[in-house]
């Protein structure tokens, strides 16, 4: 009876042996086949790879010939815009060198015309090369405007300073004036300066004639004395 046993037990063992066995490969076949899917094998044929690595090349070196209608059009189409910009530059140049041989005209002196004066004018005084001249005087929106000239010829330059122009009526009465446009300072050889002299005409109702005296500053070495203008309206 205790054989019996035994060899039931062995058995018992031997049975779930061979069960756990048949189940763990079931497992790692159904493991294999599921990490295996969609791998598949490599191509051994050697005509099959050099006929696809042929077509492949062929596709990547085609090249799309052009016709040679399109090729003519295009070249003619060139050699024309080349022949323009050439006539066009050509045509500047002509341009430039006939504006460049064209003589300018010839500037023509500025006419001299001699200026009018009234009679009794210019009222003219020199003093150590420097003249002094009123050319002419005029009533304007209640001022007497004296028309004055200066010019030094001498080699030395003068300086004026015009608070210090005496202006007297022809009763040795002292009259404001102002002046504008006046030099400060005469250089040597000069060119004729012009200026104004402005006095009020409420000053001179019963006035006829005027005189100015100036001198230089600070040196005082000449007088321009001005005598006898007429200022009659």
């Amino acid at each position: 009876m205790k054989i019996n046993s035994t060899v039931i037990l062995t058995l018992i063992l031997l049975t779930l042996m061979l069960g756990a066995g048949s189940v763990s490969a079931f497992l790692g076949f159904s493991m294999g086949s599921s990490a295996l899917k969609g791998v598949t094998s490599p191509d051994g044929r050697p005509a099959s790879k050099f006929a696809s690595n042929k077509n492949n090349n062929a596709q990547s070196t085609e090249v799309a010939l052009l016709k040679e209608e399109d090729i003519l059009k295009t070249v003619k189409g060139r050699i024309q815009d080349n022949k323009t910009a050439n006539q066009i530059n050509k045509r500047e140049e002509d341009e430039e060198e006939i504006k460049a041989q064209k003589p300018e005209p010839e500037e023509k002196p500025e006419e001299v015309t001699a200026e009018k004066l009234d009679p009794g004018f210019p009222v003219v005084a020199e003093s150590e090369g420097v003249t002094m001249s009123v050319q002419s005087v005029r009533y304007s929106g209640g001022d007497l405007l004296l028309k004055v000239k200066m010019q030094n010829k001498s080699a030395d330059s003068v300086r004026f300073l015009y608070s210090f122009l005496d202006v007297t009526d022809d009763k040795d009465r002292t009259l404001s004036a102002i002046t504008e446009g006046l030099p400060a300072e005469l250089p040597g050889k000069s060119t004729t300066f012009t200026g104004t002299i402005s006095i009020p005409t409420a000053l001179l109702d019963d006035v006829s004639n005027i005189s100015l005296a100036l001198t230089d500053y600070p040196a005082q070495k000449l007088k321009l004395q001005l005598s006898d203008i007429p200022v009659e309206k």
